[in-house]
């Protein structure tokens, strides 16, 4: 927090991304939480518009570990204590989904940020999923990455215990607060964080809803593991 008000806004942009992918390590470091990077062989990582399935608050700082981004989430995250500081000074694109002028603003943001050469990232389901389930894409902040003509890099995230299962203290769903996934995560054994890097999508020749399709399809076939089920 710091480092975030007394250094950041006088860092270049290589430095932040920097300063963001050393405190996110150090924060799932002290969750007991371990990032292991899986990247198929043609898979490189290409700027333009990330997207991922979505499990946790963690999801964000995983993800920064492999590439800060400028995210696009859900606007109580600004309210949360510590977190909340963090992911507003990394200039966060917090969104209200109930305010169709909230959301148009987002989008806004979002183009604005892809035109300057930012990685923005947003996770379509719109809120978390149980773990071994993925809800379906909202189309709507695709059409950013057709307008700017930018590929679509989707990511697949699960967590796994000690013995590769999915984790269960993960979950972050139905009346789990905040504070309760905290102190679950803190008290539970360590995770192991797979992060899938994917082959791009590119945007040139496909709508909104044909890329929240493929982009889903891609994330749905990373993850394979027996009890992986589709939402309806």
């Amino acid at each position: 927090m710091g480092l975030c008000a007394l250094v950041f806004p006088w860092l270049s942009q290589t430095a932040r991304e920097r300063a963001i992918r050393w405190w996110s390590l150090g924060l799932l470091r002290l969750f007991g939480v371990k990032v292991e990077l899986i990247a198929h062989a043609e898979s490189t990582l290409q700027r333009g518009v990330v997207v991922a399935n979505h499990l946790s608050w963690l999801d964000i700082f995983v993800i920064n570990t492999l590439q800060p981004c400028r995210f696009v989430a859900k606007a109580e995250i600004r309210s949360w204590p510590l977190l909340g500081y963090l992911c507003s000074r990394t200039h966060t694109i917090f969104i209200s989904r109930s305010s169709t002028r909230a959301v148009r603003d987002a989008f806004k943001q979002l183009a604005e940020s892809i035109k300057v050469g930012d990685f923005v990232a947003f996770f379509p389901e719109g809120t978390t999923a149980a773990q071994g389930k993925l809800l379906p894409f909202h189309a709507n902040l695709f059409e950013a990455a057709v307008d700017a003509g930018v590929p679509i890099q989707p990511l697949a995230l699960r967590y796994l215990d000690k013995h590769g299962n999915l984790h269960t203290e993960i979950d972050y769903t139905g009346e789990v607060t905040f504070s309760q996934s905290l102190m679950r995560i803190l008290r539970g054994p360590a995770v192991s964080a797979q992060l899938i890097v994917l082959p791009v999508i590119t945007s040139h020749n496909g709508g909104r809803r044909a890329l929240a399709q493929a982009a889903r399809e891609r994330i749905a076939a990373a993850l394979d593991h027996p009890s992986f089920e589709e939402g309806t």
